[in-house]
């Protein structure tokens, strides 16, 4: 089997348009295709295959160039990403509020210099903003192939230098590949963000590519075995876009399967129907085009509220090919052909003005927040108070670590303990802001996701090496234990995303979290039992020793009220944003007859921010076209306020 790349350009074709049509259906949720994310891991081995092809056969002519190499990968990639940055930024000005503007100027910074996927792996995290939000998270994956094209020809370089042959070259290739799928099985088990954004854990999906091309020139395969070859690695490729989970860590040990399906595909090298045929070559050439704009454009579908509107998505989809067409035309080919007849030095030069003729308005647009001003005054309040968080939120809030600081709020004589997860950092200053004399310490005491229930233990699909949920109770317990009696305690949690799930962009798992006594892996009845028979137990354990404040669950909007609010009264439509009470009750009736259990039992006292928050079976996400939250669940500043009557109840005895 000749391997060349002519030969393989149809299959890679073929196979490029395989994994765009996967990503693109994921992304529009086209049913039956779940599991189409497997399709960057695709892209990946295609990549990893040619660039080990073209390194490896210009060591053996000697005339490999490491800056030819960077200057050719550059020519294939920039022209077209700088031109989706160059549209988003000039429509941005029109549509995107000054957050969100913000935050594509910093995106469009990453994804130009190809640090994107350690942004987005930096950004992740408990208060992150929603990925429907990110205009360019997308180009994670080009950031990690881009860093894979820095190291790969150094690496093969090396080795050649010091032996020469392709012998070597394998060799070479298989230690970084079990290196990096080592790597990948476990840092996804224990930080799958980093997992799934940085490069030593992708890059033997790359490498893999690399072994196909080394390998293969040594098979000769027969016509009947390449198609069997072929024929296995399709149908692989179509059960891991069927039967994948998204919801699983990734990518892990489960990435070997598309993987190697699409490895098998390329020793099989047969340009069949599967791969050769007209609409899959016109798809394959058009794959960076297509995977670029795909992604925007499903954006805006979320911003524009469309994305379940089933005629919006087909024309979402046929404005994906258009757009992929223009760019193929009109930005990849015309580009690629004038910089290749240009010498080093000038092509270098119009590559790089061509960026920063991108990258500084973007730095400008970070710089000024966003460039305020451009919007009402009152559609730019709604949208600032997205960042209208406890201002000392980084210093006395924690998700992860071992660190649980102490903060105190108002006086320095600790008067009240505040206690919970980031509901109650969220809280805090409603708290402080009720006393009357504004003399007594609040103290918080916080951590993200882990609400003091002692037994409380997370899933391991949701544990990571640096979350210390569990330390974190027991610390609360230890220094609760040495206060004075006279202190009272008040208890906040988000008890709900922990039973079933956050319901974030109106997500409806109904998964659990946590477990105490035994794994359940839906919220049936009798998890939902035991999990409250926790918030009972907890709260009167604290009850004997002092004053108890149990405060009832904050209502979760499910969407964004800051982005959604601001971006209905820029469009001129309704601005009131809410949820039923029905909604809210099937989500908390649990712990609402938990924290009465206490109460019956023990003398814990209540307090219910409903009355401040919902009215007439509704409960607001706004008031006066201000948001009453910075993100889904968290009350901002502004509606913490609101509960200040209901937080005097605590100072009337101090």
């Amino acid at each position: 089997m000749a391997n060349n790349r002519a030969d393989y350009r149809n299959d890679i074709n073929g196979l490029r348009a395989w994994a765009v049509l996967a990503v693109i259906f994921y992304h529009f949720g086209v049913p039956g295709f779940d599991g189409g994310f497997v399709g960057v891991d695709v892209f990946f081995v295609i990549s990893g295959f040619l660039m080990t092809g073209i390194v490896v056969k210009g060591l053996e002519r000697g005339n490999f160039s490491f800056l030819g190499f960077y200057l050719a990968r550059a020519r294939r990639i920039l022209p077209a990403l700088v031109a989706l940055c160059a549209v988003l930024l000039g429509v941005g000005w029109f549509l995107l509020m000054p957050p969100d503007y913000k935050m594509l100027g910093s995106h469009t910074m990453y994804s130009l210099t190809f640090l994107s996927n350690v942004k987005f792996w930096l950004e992740a995290g408990y208060f992150d903003v929603a990925s429907h939000d990110k205009w360019l998270l997308h180009t994670w994956s080009l950031s990690a192939e881009w860093q894979f094209y820095l190291v790969l020809p150094v690496i093969l370089w090396i080795v050649w230098r010091l032996k020469p042959g392709r012998a070597a070259q394998t060799w070479a290739i298989v230690i970084g590949f079990l290196l990096s799928l080592a790597a990948s099985v476990l840092v996804t088990g224990n930080d799958p963000t980093a997992a799934f954004f940085l490069l030593h854990t992708r890059a033997w999906e790359m490498l893999s590519g690399g072994l196909v091309f080394l390998l293969g020139s040594t098979q000769r395969l027969s016509a009947a075995q390449r198609r069997t070859l072929e024929t296995i690695g399709i149908l692989l490729i179509l059960v891991a876009i069927g039967i994948l989970d998204k919801h699983a860590e990734w990518p892990g040990w489960r990435a070997i399967l598309p993987v190697l399906a699409s490895m098998l595909v390329l020793l099989a090298n047969r340009n069949s129907l599967w791969t050769g045929n007209k609409l899959f070559q016109w798809l394959g050439d058009r794959s960076y085009s297509l995977y670029l704009w795909h992604w925007p454009v499903h954006v805006a579908l979320v911003y524009l509220d469309l994305s379940s509107h089933y005629p919006s998505v087909m024309g979402a989809l046929l404005l994906t090919l258009i757009l992929a067409d223009l760019s193929y035309s009109w930005i990849e080919n015309p580009s690629r052909r004038l910089l290749e007849k240009r010498r080093f030095f000038y092509a270098t030069a119009m590559l790089t003005g061509v960026v920063m003729l991108v990258f500084f308005p973007a730095l400008a647009v970070w710089a000024q927040k966003g460039v305020t001003g451009r919007f009402s005054p009152q559609v730019e309040l709604a949208a600032a108070e997205s960042s209208n968080s406890n201002p000392r939120l980084a210093e006395c809030h924690r998700g992860e670590g071992s660190t649980f600081p102490s903060c105190v709020y108002g006086g320095t004589d600790w008067k009240v303990i505040v206690v919970g997860d980031s509901h109650a950092n969220a809280l805090v200053s409603g708290l402080v802001q009720a006393q009357s004399n504004g003399n007594a310490g609040v103290v918080q005491w916080s951590y993200s996701n882990c609400p003091f229930l002692p037994g409380l233990k997370k899933l391991p699909s949701a544990q990571r090496a640096d979350y210390k949920c569990a330390e974190f109770i027991s610390s609360v317990a230890s220094r609760e234990s040495d206060l004075p009696a006279s202190i009272p305690i008040v208890v906040i949690a988000r008890y709900a995303s922990l039973a079933f799930g956050a319901n974030e962009e109106q997500n409806e798992l109904e998964a659990p979290e946590v477990h105490f006594s035994k794994i359940y892996t839906t919220s049936t009845p009798q998890f939902l039992d035991e999990f409250a028979s926790h918030i009972t137990s907890s709260a009167c354990e604290l009850a004997k020793r002092r004053t108890v404040y149990l405060v009832r669950p904050i209502p979760e909007m499910g969407f964004d009220v800051p982005r959604t609010l601001s971006r209905r009264m820029a469009f001129g439509l309704a601005d009131e944003l809410s949820i039923s009470m029905d909604a809210y009750r099937k989500r908390n009736a649990w712990v609402w007859a938990a924290q009465d259990a206490a109460r019956d039992l023990c003398g814990v006292k209540i307090l219910d921010p409903l009355p401040y928050l919902c009215h007439d079976g509704r409960c607001y996400g706004n008031k006066g076209g201000r948001p009453l939250y910075y993100d889904d669940d968290h009350l901002s500043e502004f509606g913490s306020s609101l509960l200040v009557p209901m937080f005097a109840e605590v100072f009337r005895k101090l």
